[in-house]
């Protein structure tokens, strides 16, 4: 269950990046305008753009979240430092807050994404040791078999013949042969 809301997470997460990265293509001059005036190099619109979307795409469809997510956090703590650093403005400091917030959720997919990583680390390598033991299971049923056959074959050529007993039943003198009846229960 918790993958599934990480993947949710993830996806609400992405969203915002790919929106904010589509809305700066549509307006590249403004874009620009305001990159100039936070006082930063102008021609950044464009990889601005493209980046929060290619970032916002990995980040939904799970290709390379750890590298993506810490991208991300960089790229969100930037803005927050050149674009709202400005915290008595009311308007500035929720937008700060809402990066921070944005930035608490990339720490988590990173997080959640390096767990599963090392989980499936952890399985691999026990998947090993799995099959390790399985094959020596195997090869120790094998011995088993292997020594009841044995025993098996070396009960049935020392066992004694089972032989007829002759008694003089009847007291004629001439002896009878007598059989013993199998006992098919203990009682």
């Amino acid at each position: 269950m918790s993958k599934i809301a990480a993947i949710i997470g993830r996806i609400l997460l992405a969203l915002l990046f790919i929106v904010s990265g589509a809305n700066k293509f549509v307006d590249l001059a403004g874009t620009e305008q305001m990159i100039v005036s936070a006082g930063l190099p102008g021609g950044l619109a464009l990889p601005v753009a493209a980046f929060e979307i290619i970032a916002g795409l990995c980040l939904a469809l799970g290709f390379m979240v750890r590298l993506v997510s810490l991208a991300l956090i960089v790229f969100v703590a930037l803005t927050l430092l050149f674009f709202h650093n400005r915290f008595t403005d009311p308007m500035q400091g929720v937008m700060a807050l809402k990066n921070l917030a944005v930035m608490g959720g990339l720490f988590l997919a990173f997080a959640h994404s390096q767990m599963w990583s090392h989980y499936y680390h952890i399985r691999s390598e026990r998947k090993g040791e799995v099959a390790t033991r399985a094959a020596e299971e195997r090869a120790r049923e094998a011995e088993m078999r292997a020594a009841r056959a044995e025993a098996a074959a070396e009960a049935r050529h020392t066992a004694p013949t089972p032989t007829a007993t002759y008694a003089d039943v009847d007291g004629d003198g001439v002896p009878e042969r007598v059989t013993r009846r199998r006992r098919w229960f203990d009682w």
